[in-house]
C-alpha cells in the first residue's frame, strides 16, 4: 500500500515538473499559478518518497548481502537502521498527504479583546497584539491595522498561507504576572480572547445590500485629526444575522466602510462554516468563548518565565522570545497535531 502511494506521489510530482516547463502553461497565468501551487504542496511528500525509496533499496541490499554473510555486524546494523527509518517514513508520508484545510492559503483577520482582569486584561490584549504582529513580520507577512481601541485590536495579516499559521492562535490566552499597578506584588491572572477569521472576497460571501444598515458617526477613539470633527466612523449591521461591525481608525468614511465590509464578510463566512460543521476548529465562538480563565489555550507565566499550550501539553521556558514573536515551535507542533487528527479521522471513515 505504501509503495503504491510513494510511486503515485513521485509520478504526480514529475508530471507537475514537466507541466511547469511547457510554454503553453508558462504563458497561461491561471494554469501556471495552479500548477505551481500543486507543486509546492506536493514537494515535501515527494522528498519523503525519494528518501523512502532510498531506505528501501538500502534494506533490500543489506538483506541480499546478509544471505552471503549472515554474521556481518555492519550489514545487520544497516538493515536495522533502514527498516526503522522506513517505518518512520511511512507515517511521515501519510501525514504529508493529508488534505489541508481549504482556508489555509487565505489572508486572515484577527480580533483581540481584553477578557477577565479589568485594566490588566486590556494591557494583556495589547501584549498579544504586539506578539502576533511581530510573529507576522518575522515570517514575512504584512500586518494591516484595521481598528484599535481601548483593549481591542482588529488587524489583518496578508500573505499566502497566513491562515495556516495564525488559526492556531484563536482562543483564550491567559497570563499570570504581577501588574505594574499592583503595589503588594501579588500575582494576577488575566485573559485576552483572540478570534482568527479567514478573509474572503465578494465571490465567496454574497452580501445583499438590502440586508445592511449602515450608520455613520464621529470617531471617538484614536483616529488622527479627524476625531470628533467629521462623520468618518462607520457601523454596519447585517440585519439577518445581527452581526455588527464598527470601524473608525481611518480618516475617510469610505476607507472605514471598506474595512468594515471585509470584517463583516469574514464573520459571515466563519458563521456559515460553523453551521455546516459544528466542530470546525476555526469557529469564532469555539475560539473565543466567554473569556473565562478556565477557557484557555495557552498560559504565559511571568514568574517562572514559561509558556504552556494546553491543547498539546507543550511547555517551553523562553517567555521573552515567545512574546517577541517566537511562536514557531507552537505552530509546528500544532500543525503536526492537526495533520494527525485529520489522518485519524480519514482512517476512521475508511
Amino acid at each position: 500500500m505504501i509503495d503504491e502511494l510513494v510511486q503515485q506521489i513521485l509520478d504526480r510530482f514529475q508530471a507537475l515538473e514537466s507541466e511547469l516547463s511547457l510554454p503553453e502553461v508558462i504563458s497561461d497565468r491561471d494554469r501556471f499559478t495552479a500548477a505551481s501551487r500543486a507543486y509546492r504542496e506536493l514537494e515535501p511528500a515527494a522528498k519523503l518518497a525519494v528518501e523512502y525509496q532510498r531506505a528501501a533499496d538500502d534494506a533490500a541490499g543489506a538483506r541480499e548481502l546478509l544471505e552471503e554473510d549472515a554474521d556481518d555486524p555492519e550489514l545487520r546494523e544497516m538493515l536495522s537502521t533502514s527498516v526503522a527509518r522506513i517505518e518512520e517514513l511511512e507515517d511521515e508520508i501519510r501525514l504529508a498527504m493529508v488534505e489541508p484545510d481549504p482556508n489555509d492559503d487565505k489572508n486572515v483577520i484577527i480580533e483581540i479583546r481584553g477578557g477577565v482582569g479589568g485594566d490588566e486584561a486590556a494591557i494583556w490584549a495589547g501584549d498579544i497584539y504586539k506578539m502576533l504582529t511581530r510573529y507576522a513580520e518575522r515570517l514575512g507577512y504584512k500586518p494591516e491595522s484595521m481598528d484599535i481601541g481601548e483593549g481591542t485590536y482588529t488587524f489583518a495579516v496578508k500573505g499566502e498561507g497566513a491562515y495556516s499559521v495564525f488559526k492556531f492562535e484563536g482562543g483564550t490566552h491567559r497570563v499570570q504576572r504581577v501588574p505594574e499597578t499592583e503595589s503588594q506584588g501579588r500575582v494576577h491572572t488575566s485573559t485576552a480572547t483572540v478570534a482568527v477569521l479567514p478573509e474572503v472576497d465578494d465571490v465567496e460571501v454574497e452580501v445583499d445590500p438590502n440586508d445592511l444598515q449602515i450608520d455613520v458617526y464621529r470617531s471617538s477613539g484614536p483616529g488622527g485629526q479627524s476625531v470628533n470633527t467629521t462623520d468618518s466612523a462607520v457601523r454596519i449591521t447585517h440585519k439577518p444575522s445581527g452581526v455588527v461591525v464598527s470601524m473608525q481608525d481611518e480618516k475617510s468614511q469610505l476607507q472605514n466602510r471598506d474595512k468594515a465590509m471585509r470584517v463583516l464578510r469574514a464573520r459571515l463566512y466563519e458563521r456559515a462554516l460553523a453551521d455546516q460543521q459544528a466542530e470546525l476548529s476555526a469557529s469564532r465562538s469555539a475560539q473565543v468563548g466567554s473569556g473565562d480563565r478556565s477557557e484557555k489555550i495557552r498560559t504565559y507565566n511571568y514568574g517562572e518565565r514559561r509558556v504552556k499550550d494546553h491543547r498539546i501539553n507543550l511547555l517551553v521556558h523562553n517567555l521573552e522570545e515567545v512574546l517577541m514573536g517566537g511562536l514557531d515551535e507552537f505552530t509546528d507542533a500544532l500543525q503536526d497535531d492537526e495533520k494527525r487528527k485529520r489522518l485519524e479521522e480519514r482512517a476512521g471513515e475508511n
